[in-house]
């Protein structure tokens, strides 16, 4: 015969489960539970303690069989299913480090060289101006919008914007990792390329990129938190008044002085030929220069605006910092130099007004002169503009894509700005927004040419240089830049 089944209460199961708990479980419990009840004070919504209920039961009771695993008769079972138990929690740890704390992101481009390196791993550090909350809480934590050619994130459910207390507002110099605020908007073909969505309708039409999949693929929408990450430094902060003239930058009329790794496209020339070392001690990379070869072969001859330069001389076109140049002229080896920007026009280069923002005013603007006299107005939370058309051409972007009014658009008939299906004279934003620039000034897609960005794209400021890899050298040739390791990633700060 068998033993009859004792039966108890679900009280006495309770008190039972917790008599029998082993004090390292306690300590366990209690450690989690005070890192959860401050996550969930940092988070402001008491209502997410209920879960402390769901962690009392996974340390404590155990009346959800979460370890099932552990009393199967199969060691293979076991041994499989204590992999998937680990990678579980290391997945969620990662998934709040990263969306709480900071996370590593490289760099890919040479926009904010030589202050940031391309190859440059940083440690982004996501709690200086306050974590966002997830706008789509459900994506798998190591990756940023795709895996194995499909989606990491689920549109639904999505949350609002909110940003959690930090230690202190974005400043003017700081380097800030932000999502591309153009990025909303992408054509699958080029989302990692310079050609952004805006920029291919307004160079080759709406209809054209919109219909044409071979060429453009599909046209697809971002959620904030899923858009290209970039990395600049800004330059102007919410309420400023901004403008640049002759490559120096003016906030509110004052003039600023340049960051100390600033460099700017210049044409120079050389007592001889740069070798590969000369490229690798200069810091240049070889996919940034230019070669003219000697002066009086070269295009137009460019000899009048490096007068100092022999003609027989070596020629090159390549963005240099102030102590690069310095370096150069130390060692003997630099004869001439001038600022592209200067010589440009002659060969009816650079000259950007039509591509950059805002499309249809920035007309004669150019990356050294860029605002006009006016200059432009950054848009802060609460502050109110008139409709004019001239305004319209400048904050519509700001309207229409980031404060949720898609509709808002310029009545030519009326001469009046309709949004949300009825006329207005004025607009107050929602949002403060920044203006970022990168230091390598004249080869840098900045806010010169899509814009401000709004305040709920920022992701954090970058701390550390975790490592760096120069990607022109050998794994045995220099490739490691080991003195970078864990060097400060914003030294003008």
């Amino acid at each position: 015969m068998t033993e009859p089944i004792e039966k108890i209460s679900f009280g006495e199961n309770l008190r039972r489960r917790i008599k029998d708990t082993k004090v390292t479980h306690w300590i366990r419990f209690g450690i989690v539970s005070l890192i959860f009840l401050a996550w969930v004070a940092w988070m402001g919504d008491w209502w997410l303690a209920i879960f402390e209920l769901l962690l009392f039961d996974i340390y404590i009771t155990g009346f959800i069989p979460f370890t099932w695993w552990k009393k199967s008769k199969s060691a293979a079972v076991r041994t499989v299913m204590s992999w998937v138990d680990a990678l579980v929690y290391a997945l969620i740890l990662v998934y709040f480090v990263f969306a709480f704390v900071g996370q590593n992101y490289q760099i890919p481009s040479s926009s904010l060289e030589k202050t940031l390196l391309t190859g440059d791993y940083l440690w982004v550090n996501k709690m200086v101006y306050g974590p966002r909350v997830p706008m789509t809480p459900v994506h798998f934590p190591l990756v940023h919008n795709e895996l194995f050619g499909f989606k990491s994130y689920l549109d639904n459910p999505s949350v609002e914007y909110r940003r959690l207390k930090g230690l202190r507002n974005v400043e003017e110099g700081d380097i800030v990792v932000f999502n591309f605020p153009a990025g909303d908007t992408v054509s699958t073909r080029y989302e990692n390329s310079p050609n952004y969505y805006d920029f291919l309708v307004q160079m080759h039409g709406w209809k054209e990129v919109n219909t044409n999949k071979r060429e453009y693929g599909d046209i697809i929408y971002r959620p904030v938190d899923r858009r290209q990450n970039f990395v600049k430094r800004c330059v102007g902060l919410p309420g400023d008044n901004f403008k640049i003239k002759g490559d120096t930058i003016y906030v509110n009329g004052q003039a600023r002085e340049f960051p100390e790794n600033v460099q700017f496209s210049y044409l120079f020339a050389t007592s001889r030929p740069l070798d590969e070392d000369d490229l690798h001690n200069l810091g240049i990379a070889v996919s940034d220069l230019q070669v003219i070869e000697p002066l009086n072969q070269g295009r137009a001859n460019l000899q009048p605006f490096i007068p100092a330069a022999s003609p027989q001389s070596y020629a090159y076109i390549a963005p240099l910092t102030s102590g690069m140049i310095d370096k150069m002229k130390a060692d003997g080896l630099l004869t001439d130099w001038i600022k592209f920007r200067l010589v440009a026009p002659y060969f009816n280069m650079g000259d950007y007004g039509d591509i950059l923002f805002p499309t249809g005013l920035a007309g004669g603007w150019s990356l050294a002169d860029y605002g006009g006299e006016q200059g432009l107005t950054i848009p802060a939370k609460g502050m109110t503009i008139e409709l004019t058309p001239e305004n319209w051409l400048i904050y519509q972007r700001c309207i229409r894509n980031y404060e949720n009014h898609p509709d808002a658009h310029y009545d030519a008939d009326s001469g009046r700005v309709i949004i949300d299906g009825a006329p207005a004279d004025t607009y107050t934003f929602k949002m403060d927004y920044y203006f970022m620039m990168g230091d390598n000034r004249d080869a840098s897609q900045d806010s010169r040419f899509w814009g401000f960005v709004p305040e709920d794209h920022i992701v954090g400021t970058p701390m550390i240089v975790l490592a760096s890899f120069d990607q022109e050298r050998g794994w045995f040739d220099g490739k490691i830049r080991f003195n970078r390791i864990l060097r400060d990633a914003n030294p003008d700060k």
